[in-house]
């Protein structure tokens, strides 16, 4: 890294140690995210770019860059840059043949959701359980009339994706005496669940025909992209709620729109839609058993200060191991 300075803004010759791309998230100035990063790193330069062309000018000698995207242009213009720390979880929206190719380190933001969206996923579980929006719309005609319920203890939850989010909502889960299915890629490998399963094959529909609440916390790839179709709605139990928080290609919403019209489910939770944003004239606005929230379980006040946490030891990383440094969160491209 350059020589520690006290600047941290764009008027200097000296290319930052840390260069802040524009692009916030969650509603969140950015301008946070950059202090973050230097309060955890006093004595390097972090620099916030707040326009496109500064971006580019900034981005010529920048060896360290982290931000939500990254634009063509700021490839072409990037000559020096070694790591490209990006503040999502998901990289798939990112250049990454092109970033491997100039030899640029990617990380991702993995582990910064999972408090929050652990809590999302525990909150529409509870939700569709309790019959809260039951509750609600009652409330709302100011009906006083009791209303049957579920109880959690002793159901199945089945969790596809034992990454960090996976494995947070199972923390969540532990103390209310559920038994729980995971799915994932390897599932030699293990687990924080009860049982661990591959992807497709008798195994999956088996867990599937059993499961009370079915999380989707994976990433979409093309083994998940229409991982949740028609089959699958048949396969399921019709009192069992999906909850999905990957992404809204998991899920065939055609299905989905049949399955809760046939009630051969109980109800959904959708962080996520396909499309997305969901128009307004979508039919899943209109179910009474469908929660919509809008791609909003990530959202954390403490989204910038985590991930500054994995930003400023990967520039000391880098600082002490130079290009052979392992990097936390490092994408194997």
């Amino acid at each position: 890294m350059p020589a520690p300075t006290d600047a941290t803004d764009m008027s200097g010759d000296t290319a930052p140690d840390v260069l802040v791309l524009r692009t916030g998230t969650h509603g969140m100035p950015v301008e946070q995210y950059a202090a973050a990063i230097r309060e955890r790193l006093p004595d390097r330069t972090v620099e916030l770019a707040r326009t496109p062309a500064e971006e580019r000018e900034a981005i010529r000698d920048a060896r360290f860059v982290t931000g939500m995207t990254f634009r063509d242009d700021l490839l072409e213009a990037a000559e020096n840059l070694e790591v490209f720390a990006c503040a999502y979880a998901g990289t798939g929206h990112l250049p990454l043949d092109r970033l491997e190719a100039r030899g640029v380190a990617v990380t991702n933001a993995s582990g910064v959701h999972g408090p929050n969206i652990g809590e999302h996923v525990l909150g529409a579980i509870l939700r569709f359980t309790r019959r809260f929006h039951v509750g609600a719309r009652q409330q709302r005609r100011r009906e006083w009339r009791h209303y049957q319920a579920h109880e959690l203890q002793g159901s199945t939850v089945t969790i596809v994706g034992l990454g960090a989010i996976g494995r947070a909502v199972c923390d969540r889960l532990e103390p209310f005496g559920v038994e729980t299915i995971g799915v994932r890629y390897t599932p030699e490998k293990g687990g924080p669940t009860d049982d661990v399963i591959g992807f497709g094959g008798e195994g999956f529909d088996e867990a599937l025909a059993r499961t009370d609440y079915l999380v989707l916390a994976c990433p979409l790839t093309e083994t998940t992209r229409g991982l949740i179709d028609g089959e699958a709605f048949v396969t399921m139990d019709p009192d069992a709620v999906l909850v999905n928080v990957a992404r809204g290609p998991v899920v065939e919403t055609d299905a989905l729109v049949d399955a809760l019209r046939s009630n051969w489910i109980r109800g959904a939770s959708l962080d996520v839609t396909d499309p997305e944003p969901l128009p307004e004239e979508h039919p899943l606005w209109n179910f009474e058993n469908v929660q919509i929230t809008p791609h909003n379980a990530g959202h954390t006040p403490n989204y910038y200060e985590r991930l500054a946490d994995i930003i400023a030891e990967n520039v000391r990383r880098v600082d002490a191991d130079g290009a052979d440094a392992e990097l936390e969160n490092q994408v194997r491209l």
